[in-house]
């Protein structure tokens, strides 16, 4: 969870939701996170809100915390939903023992119900994964498995003050393959200073060979406070190159395309519809979901809420028998519109063009005569990115609000 949270409203101590949010159309299924704060180490690019040893966090009770929270989270909803996804991230989740992850899969399963082809995720760093324990995972009945790889280069890896050595990213993957995971996605990062056009193509392929139905590929993003920010100030290592980074991009969408993979959401690639993140989708489509864990953040009915940060704050509060929510928003239906809008543009199903104003429609038509959105797909009524529409996608979004 990123490191700053936004203000809110106050949320009442037992976490009681209004009644509109309760009775609220229920929109693109129920999704569970859980958040797992710990890292053995810090990245130096990461502002999550995370705790690595010798910062004065435990992981002792941390499970039992998340479960007193999930029990309030039965009580407040006051209904059973069916949970369509559970994503296990962090942090490092894999740093916990595999029985406690196990722990957390059955209680959400006795609370609510997994659906029958629920999609069940962790993520993990490669070197925080075995055979063992990925075959201890798949037989707990976690199917999907997001692994950091971030790059094949040793000097980007370094920079990024990652841990794992460049090859054990794609043996982990071929690992949790063999174990039965019916769906393994690599994160990659690009744009990295010092990162060549060289480095990142032999990233590329080593995820396509690595056999994964999945690939993030996300353009490094400078967060305030973290180590590597302060590098750059120094200038010990150069900012990132907004040209490099379109570059990158297009070869991400090169390789993987050529290699099976179809893009379905701006960042993300996937070999088949099965293989898309379907709790992601549950984001980005305006589904509702709780988050469990220090910092989480939740959405039910128009109602969006997040957790205090630190793990000592989250447990007390839930000791205390009430809620660990720092505050609230209460979104108008303006801001959904909006936020409706932002993401949906960026999926390759695209946006109805009937959801924008007049004002939307005559930008989309814009965009479509600019090439940055397929005209096909636009005389059919909906917006859809062409791929120098992805590479601008901030800004047609701009043009399509209010």
């Amino acid at each position: 969870m990123p490191g700053v949270l936004p203000h809110g409203e106050p949320v009442p101590v037992d976490g009681t939701l209004p009644d509109f949010a309760l009775k609220a159309e229920k929109r693109a299924g129920f999704g569970v996170y859980v958040h797992v704060p710990f890292c053995a180490s810090r990245c130096g690019y990461c502002d999550f809100n995370t705790y690595a040893p010798g910062e004065g966090v435990v992981r002792d009770g941390y499970v039992d915390a998340v479960l007193a929270e999930l029990a309030l989270a039965d009580r407040v909803l006051g209904e059973r939903r069916t949970v369509d996804t559970v994503f296990v991230g962090g942090g490092t989740p894999t740093l916990l023992d595999t029985g406690e992850l196990a722990r957390v899969l059955e209680s959400i399963d006795k609370t609510w119900g997994l659906a029958a082809d629920a999609e069940i995720t962790t993520e993990a760093n490669p070197e925080s994964v075995d055979p063992a324990s990925l075959r201890a995972l798949r037989a707990a009945g976690y199917n999907r498995i997001s692994l950091g790889m971030q790059s094949a280069a040793p000097h980007v890896l370094r920079i990024l003050d990652r841990r794992h050595t460049p090859g054990r990213a794609a043996a982990a993957a071929i690992e949790a393959r063999e174990a039965g995971f019916d769906h393994v996605n690599l994160d990659l990062i690009y744009s990295t200073p010092g990162e060549t056009a060289e480095d990142f193509d032999a990233s590329l392929r080593a995820v396509v060979d690595a056999g994964v139905d999945h690939v993030s590929a996300y353009a490094l993003i400078v967060e305030d406070g973290t180590r590597l920010a302060a590098r750059m100030r120094r200038g010990e290592v150069p900012y990132p190159d907004e040209d490099v980074a379109a570059d990158r991009y297009l070869a991400a969408e090169a390789a993987l395309s050529a290699a099976g993979f179809g893009w379905y959401e701006v960042s993300n690639w996937a070999r088949s519809e099965a293989a898309r993140c379907r709790h992601n989708l549950l984001y980005w489509t305006g589904g509702d979901w709780w988050g469990l864990g220090p910092g989480a953040h939740s959405h039910v009915g128009g109602v969006r809420w997040w957790n205090v940060k630190h793990p000592a704050a989250y447990a007390d509060r839930l000791a205390r028998g009430g809620s660990p929510a720092q505050a609230r928003e209460l979104l108008t239906p303006d801001e959904r519109h909006t936020e409706d809008v932002m993401l949906r543009v960026r999926l390759s199903s695209g946006l109805p063009l009937d959801a924008l104003d007049d004002s939307g429609r005559a930008a989309a038509r814009r965009a479509a005569d600019d090439g940055l959105l397929e005209a096909p797909a636009f005389e059919a009524g909906r917006a859809v990115l062409t791929l120098r529409g992805r590479l601008l996608a901030d800004a047609v979004v701009r043009d399509l609000l209010p």
